[in-house]
């Protein structure tokens, strides 16, 4: 691997988020967070490397322990400044054994080596004199450096450490790493650009491959979609029954199966997803708060993710006659329950039967025994907009979540209500491609890559806007 990618010493005094810093930039969630001070202990590198090329890498530092002491040995000698950072490796050679200073040697060791220096500060605590031992130290060090202030809480004296900084920083910087998004990421990195000439052309160049593959991740989520709502759709599932019609006890075994079937399906889709935004300790960790929260088979999962009802007319209207013997999947309580058979329902009439689940059931073959009760696919219109915005909703969570934000998601049911996340024209191409999804007939590549295309543009307007 090239070593010619610039280098980035993220250093500050204890427990002012040095560690949450590093893993927003470096979209790494194994960097520890705490908030006990002092949980830093050794630098550790952490690099952003995409298809095999490291873009940029930053470093982990302890916190200052003992800056005072440390300034009062450098100043013990008179030296000009072009000795001032000979004489700084002079005092991390001396003391390296040195428990008393054991983590001055940790943070300093990459700036030596020759990394830019990221000092963060705490913006809602006020200004004090004693950081400016360390300030000084880092300027003896003699590399580029810039100043983050990072508001840990809701007090602000960000104008009080913008005037103190900026007497040692050529830059300063206001950066929250636990609610950046894209956009802010890229103008640090714009920043970060801007500390060394050597480094410009490349910290350019990695927000350049760090957009495109951005994208790429959205389009990986949309491939992911669209076979979660492909393979929910078309799934059958099928149980051998004893006479020959299925008793009440082996309908409600059959349907509990196949609800069952579209969980599981459901939850791979959204771990899948969650590797694609590489949040996978989020979801060891906090499990999936959509199913631990809402059943997808839930009245308030239709009612947060699924069509309104003019949307449900349209819907049923642009797709044609909805009909079928079946199975009643009523949303009555908390889940949908699959009763009595119905009769046919037309187009946007079928519609406005408030959520009524239709699912084909079908016994089948001919000598006792051998019989077979089946449920499946899918016939309901409002179904696959319920999965879907499901996944849409998360997907765009996790684009937009920091690595430093180790939270359960939160459902924000405003959001969810307040905006219009298809426009029409893209829901009469998903109506059309859901027909194709459960129509029973083998899933066309061609289909499959219609869907993504046009999940991709949902994601796209969601995401970046």
């Amino acid at each position: 691997m090239s070593e010619a990618h610039p280098k980035f010493a993220v250093v500050g005094h204890p427990n002012k988020g040095k560690s949450s810093i590093v893993s927003t930039l470096a979209h790494d969630e194994t960097v520890q967070i705490s908030d006990i001070p002092g949980t830093t202990t050794k630098q550790r590198s952490f690099p952003l490397q995409i298809d095999g090329e490291i873009l940029y890498e930053l470093f982990d530092t302890p916190g200052f322990q003992r800056a005072r002491a440390m300034l009062e040995w450098l100043e013990g000698e008179e030296v000009s400044a072009d000795r001032k950072a000979e004489r700084v490796r002079r005092f991390a050679y001396e003391h390296r054994e040195d428990p008393r200073f054991h983590d001055e040697i940790e943070l300093l060791e990459p700036i030596l080596n020759g990394a830019g220096i990221i000092y963060v500060v705490d913006g809602s605590k006020p200004y004090g004199a004693e950081y400016e031992a360390e300030m000084e130290i880092l300027r003896w060090t003699g590399q580029p450096s810039m100043a983050l202030i990072n508001l840990i809480d809701e007090t602000d004296y960000v104008e009080e450490w913008r005037r103190a900084l900026g007497h040692y920083f050529r830059m300063v910087r206001v950066f929250n790493p636990m609610e950046a998004n894209f956009s802010q990421h890229i103008a640090l990195l714009e920043s970060m650009a801007q500390l060394r000439e050597e480094w410009t052309a490349s910290v350019k160049r990695s927000i350049e491959i760090f957009t495109v593959y951005r994208r790429q991740k959205i389009s990986d989520s949309a491939q992911l979609v669209s076979e979660l709502l492909a393979e929910s759709l078309s799934h059958v599932e099928s149980l051998a029954i004893a006479g020959e019609e299925a008793d009440s006890k082996e309908k409600e075994k059959v349907l509990e199966r196949y609800k069952a079937h579209l969980r599981r399906v459901e939850e791979r889709s959204h771990r899948k997803i969650a590797e694609v935004w590489n949040h996978t300790r989020l979801e060891k960790e906090a499990q999936l708060p959509l199913f631990q929260e809402m059943d997808l088979f839930s009245r308030e999962s239709a009612s947060l993710f699924g069509l309104g009802k003019k949307e449900m007319v349209i819907t049923g209207a642009a797709g044609g006659a909805l009909t079928g013997s079946g199975v009643d999947l009523m949303l009555g309580g908390t889940s949908l329950m699959l009763g009595s058979a119905i009769g046919a329902v037309i187009g946007g009439a079928g519609a406005l039967l408030g959520f009524n689940e239709i699912a084909e059931m079908k016994v089948l073959g001919q000598k006792l025994g051998s019989r077979r009760i089946e449920v499946g696919p899918m016939q309901n219109r409002n179904f696959p907009y319920i999965l879907l915005r499901r996944a849409l909703y998360y997907t765009q969570e996790l684009a937009n979540r920091p690595h430093a934000d180790r939270s359960r998601i939160q459902m924000d049911s405003e959001t969810l209500t307040g905006s219009q996340w298809v426009d029409d024209e893209s829901r009469k191409k998903l109506e059309k491609l859901h027909q194709a999804f459960r129509s029973g007939n083998v899933i066309k590549e061609k289909a499959l890559r219609a869907y993504s295309e046009t999940i991709e543009s949902i994601l796209l307007n969601q995401i970046e806007h």
